[in-house]
């Protein structure tokens, strides 16, 4: 059948149809989907590779050049649904221009083994791994419904539940697809978004997928941490005891794989009083792990409502988090006010350790007058939040006051500091203002003093509410 025995023989007609099949990308598809049916033969005859090469080179090239949109085109019905076209010629010269996702869903047709091969291929010849990431998630969307949608509590009850055309998928074969696609997903960080991970975490755990499976996606997960957002942690707890709503030990083990890639050695995390814009400003060097703060402190908040969830696991996860990471304690402050509230029955030494939790010195004014008023917190650290609340506006104050003692030694005052000024003219009086700003001071000194010796007394003695009467004294007075 070769040309030895005459020109235009089989093996020569079958070369140049399969030249030709190759030129086209759809017909390209569909050889290869026919090749299953005679793999054995196909693999032989090396049509299967062939298929696979022309595939690669076609989705790695311009998407033009695949000739993909030409098949069954039909000339008539588009001059009918498009007046700029003339006898099947558009007269403006516009052709689409598909993106780099145009190949994702034709490649989805293909069974897995095939699938895997092609995507090996494009990979080997320097397709962009965010497209290959693409490509590999909107394959597993197809065939694991439970992908298509955030963490909730009824995937498990969906799981046999597939799309329009792959219903009959069975748990097992999902379970298998989602650890080969996780095997063939690329390893550099960033690549696959946070939220698709987290969606194959939350799948892969109602599926039951293998430990070394579910390990990797923490890891990977644990690694871009601060990329992920708080809808998407809502893992549900679909373990074979289940104790909470949401999996805690899996975002325990999330953040501690962050931690240890993350955590700055030489971060400093002893307490300074300093005003709450200066705290803010100094954290550009701790950017992802002031937003993973932020982020465990708003899921704390959401979990904290489970009347399951124990002391000890909301202790440990946020306490995962090192203090010198929050420029501000306010969102741990609801996390814990929430956790309080929903588990009333916590005893006195329960609620002061877990307190002990916030640092008072870093709430905002907003967050401290709640706390001032709010009856499920101990007394010591109501207490501390109006004592350290007392020692950031003295700060301010005796920060005015050097400026303003300046200001009077130098006889040239500059700014605006609202200093008052004599009668009758414009000038102003240094010396009237600072001795204001003196007298105040000298107050707020006198009203520390009286919160210190009575914290001291607290500690001791124990007393009653009655103390806060005492602090707010000068004020109603």
């Amino acid at each position: 059948m070769n040309e030895n025995y005459g020109e235009g023989n089989l093996i020569a007609r079958t070369e140049a149809f399969l030249n030709e099949v190759f030129s086209n990308w759809s017909d390209t598809i569909k050889a290869l989907q026919t090749c299953e049916e005679v793999k054995s033969c196909a693999e032989e005859l090396h049509i299967v590779s062939r298929c696979i090469d022309s595939l690669a080179i076609k989705a790695c090239s311009n998407p033009n050049m695949s000739n993909r949109h030409v098949e069954g085109q039909d000339c008539s019905k588009y001059s009918a649904q498009d007046p700029a076209l003339w006898n099947g010629i558009s007269s403006e010269n516009k052709s689409p221009h598909p993106g780099d996702d145009w190949w994702y869903e034709d490649l989805s047709s293909l069974i897995l083994p095939l699938y895997k091969r092609v995507i090996l291929s494009i990979e080997a010849k320097g397709m962009k791994p965010e497209n290959v990431v693409g490509s590999l998630i909107y394959y597993i969307r197809r065939f694991i419904p439970m992908m298509n949608r955030q963490a909730s509590f009824n995937d498990k009850n969906s799981v046999n539940q597939g799309t329009t055309t792959n219903s009959s998928i069975s748990e097992a074969d999902q379970r298998a697809l989602l650890e080969e696609i996780m095997g063939l997903l690329p390893n550099k960080k960033g690549v696959t978004p946070s939220k698709y991970l987290l969606r194959l975490l939350c799948a892969a755990t109602i599926l039951h997928a293998s430990p070394s499976c579910i390990e990797n996606l923490e890891k990977r997960i644990g690694s871009q941490l601060d990329q992920a957002e708080l809808v998407d942690l809502l893992i549900p707890n679909m373990g074979y005891s289940v104790e909470t709503l949401y999996d805690i030990d899996c975002i325990q083990r999330i953040i501690d794989h962050f931690m240890s890639i993350y955590q700055a050695a030489t971060a400093s995390t002893s307490p300074c009083i300093i005003e709450e814009g200066s705290l803010i400003a100094g954290t550009d060097a701790l950017a992802p792990m002031t937003i993973v703060a932020n982020l465990i402190d708003a899921y704390l908040a959401e979990v904290a409502v489970d009347v399951n969830l124990k002391l000890p696991k909301f202790q440990a996860l946020a306490s995962a988090i090192p203090d010198y990471a929050r420029p501000l304690d306010d969102a741990l402050y609801h996390a814990i006010d929430v956790y309080l509230k929903a588990h009333p029955w916590l005893i006195d030494s329960e609620r002061e350790q877990f307190c002990r939790l916030i640092n008072c010195q870093k709430l905002s004014l907003e967050a401290s007058t709640h706390a001032a008023q709010n009856e499920r917190l101990p007394l010591r650290v109501i207490v501390q939040a109006l004592f350290f609340e007392q020692l950031r506006l003295r700060t301010s104050i005796s920060s005015w006051l050097y400026v303003s003692a300046n200001i009077e030694n130098s006889g040239n005052p500059i700014g605006n500091l609202d200093l008052p000024r004599n009668n009758g003219s414009g000038q102003l009086d240094p010396t009237q203002g600072a001795g204001n700003l003196r007298d105040l001071v000298s107050e707020l000194e006198k009203e520390c003093s009286c919160i210190r010796s009575e914290i001291q007394k607290l500690s001791k003695t124990k007393k009653s509410w009655s103390i806060i009467p005492k602090i707010f004294c000068r004020k109603n007075s």
